[in-house]
């Protein structure tokens, strides 16, 4: 019985870290509402002739490019502006033959510009402007007393505030908010001062004021293509495809894009369905119920399985000798605490986006990794829990006959102490179900998709079709785990004790 476990579990884990398919064209997104409908647009003009996957919702700038130079994809929407400050660290604009020249270098392109730009911004509510008299930037300086708080990329990005501060001489202390709440947390007065994006759709619908950049700090933010130099090659029909994109879409058509998504409840294939193929439509608004039984839900469902299954398992094959070696050697039980409990504190996302250009890949396989290590603690804890508390009768009675230790710890130790690993094993488990959710944003799926997307959107309806069923899953998961530790409960040997 336990052979035939672990070679179902073993099976898992093949299948479960399978790499994506090599020849595929992968096209990355940031997590933001216009990336990801340029993502879509860009995966769905280059589907008719090469094998397609867009990996949506990487995150900020720095994630989605150490995918692109790691190969773990082949183009991303980006602006020129980002590039220029943000990537290549020029303190002023150049022009895109010097960033195409730098970029080589690296392995990169630029090139296919969309046909309008997305420059940064700082935004108030019209009314809040007009009473206080503010309409440009200069003017936010005489009002040290307005709450800021702007996106996280932006508060530390070069051409974000630190340099738009200094320059304006700004005295504010600026706090950090999601993109995607931070218009509804403007419009209700919580704050009085947020960044934007120029063709954000919710600046007429929640009628603010833009601020004049009067010192012209802010570059033009070109929407362009940033993709690997041997992407030609490997797909050239595709890539002549993507290269027609070149100036089809203006200012006005990317905000009536955006507003699609983020003020009539498109989903992002839908909008860009109707951009590539007109005659298709844009789709109806969806409900809530429709949203949590969307066709992605089996797939969703299988990728967050996959996600748990395979991490814990591996968590169990590396803590139980841990945990093993802890209880058997006290000197040796402080050190492996001290590591696993270190891992528990690095912040998941951080942990998540460092393994990406460790592992020159984004998705499954580091997701896997970080998971695995945050399932560590309650796995090795209880390992040494349980086999400290075998009494010592029994390993004395163990070796009048002879046993040799593996056979001690296998046929005697390990049994024993099986309720207080299962426990150990239930709740690395649970916590996991939780902690997978946040894969997604390195593009490993699960309901995480949902929740990011729901973010990006300020959307309550899609956060909690993807947070739903991850609350089901973990409670599925307890039960599951609690019915196992009261079967083994009760064929525990009487002599054992209480746990």
């Amino acid at each position: 019985m336990r052979a035939r476990v672990w070679l179902c579990l073993a099976a898992l884990l093949a299948v479960g870290v399978q790499a994506a398919d090599p020849g595929a064209l992968v096209v990355g997104s940031k997590r933001f509402t216009e990336s990801y409908i340029l993502g879509e647009v860009i995966a769905q003009t280059a589907a008719p002739h090469a094998k397609v996957e867009h990996r949506q919702g990487l995150g900020n700038t720095a994630v989605v490019l150490e995918a692109l130079k790691a190969g773990a994809i082949d183009v991303y929407p980006e602006y020129s502006g980002t590039i220029d400050a943000e990537i290549l660290k020029h303190p002023q604009p150049t022009d895109l033959p010097t960033m195409q020249r730098e970029l080589a270098a690296l392995g990169l392109g630029v090139g296919v510009p969309l046909g309008f730009q997305n420059t940064y911004a700082l935004a108030m509510t019209a009314a809040q402007a007009s009473q206080l008299g503010i309409k440009t930037i200069s003017d936010l300086a005489k009002h040290p007393e307005l709450t800021v708080a702007v996106s996280h990329e932006f508060l530390g990005r070069a051409d974000g505030w630190p340099g738009l501060a200094a320059r304006y001489g700004l005295p504010h202390k600026p706090s950090g908010i999601d993109h995607g709440i931070s218009y509804e947390a403007l419009a209700a007065g919580r704050i009085a001062v947020t960044d934007i994006y120029s063709t954000d759709a919710k600046i007429a619908e929640l009628k603010l004021t833009v601020l004049d950049d009067d010192k012209q700090y802010f570059p033009r933010y070109d929407a362009v293509l940033l993709y690997r130099l041997d992407l030609p090659k490997k797909a050239p029909a595709a890539w002549a495809a993507i290269q027609r994109l070149e100036g089809r879409i203006d200012a006005a058509r990317m905000i009536q894009m955006n507003g699609d998504a983020e003020l009539r409840g498109r989903s992002f294939a839908d909008i860009a369905r109707a951009f590539v193929t007109p005659a298709s439509g844009t789709g109806a608004r969806t409900g809530w119920l429709q949203r949590l039984f969307a066709d992605d839900l089996g797939r969703l469902t299988r990728e967050h399985l996959t996600l748990v299954a395979v991490s814990v398992l591996v968590a169990v094959l590396i803590g139980v000798p841990l945990g093993s070696a802890a209880a058997a050697w006290p000197r040796v039980e402080q050190p492996v605490m001290a590591v696993v409990g270190v891992l528990q504190t690095v912040p998941s996302l951080a942990l998540f986006a460092m393994l990406i250009p460790l592992l020159g890949r984004i998705g499954t396989l580091p997701a896997l990794v970080a998971l695995s290590l945050y399932a560590l603690l309650p796995v090795v804890r209880n390992v040494t829990t349980g086999l400290q508390q075998v009494p010592a009768g029994l390993r004395d009675a163990a070796r009048s006959l002879a046993f040799t230790p593996w056979q001690r710890w296998w046929l005697i130790e390990l049994p024993i102490a099986m309720p207080v690993l299962v426990a150990g094993v239930k709740t690395a488990a649970v916590i996991t179900v939780g902690t997978a959710t946040i894969a997604a944003f390195i593009g490993a799926g699960g309901y995480g998709e949902r929740i990011a997307t729901g973010l990006a959107l300020n959307d309550n309806a899609t956060l909690l079709a993807g947070a739903l069923p991850a609350a089901v899953l973990a409670l599925v998961t307890q039960g599951v785990f609690e019915w196992i530790e009261r079967h083994l409960m009760k064929r525990r040997p009487r002599s054992a004790g209480a746990p």
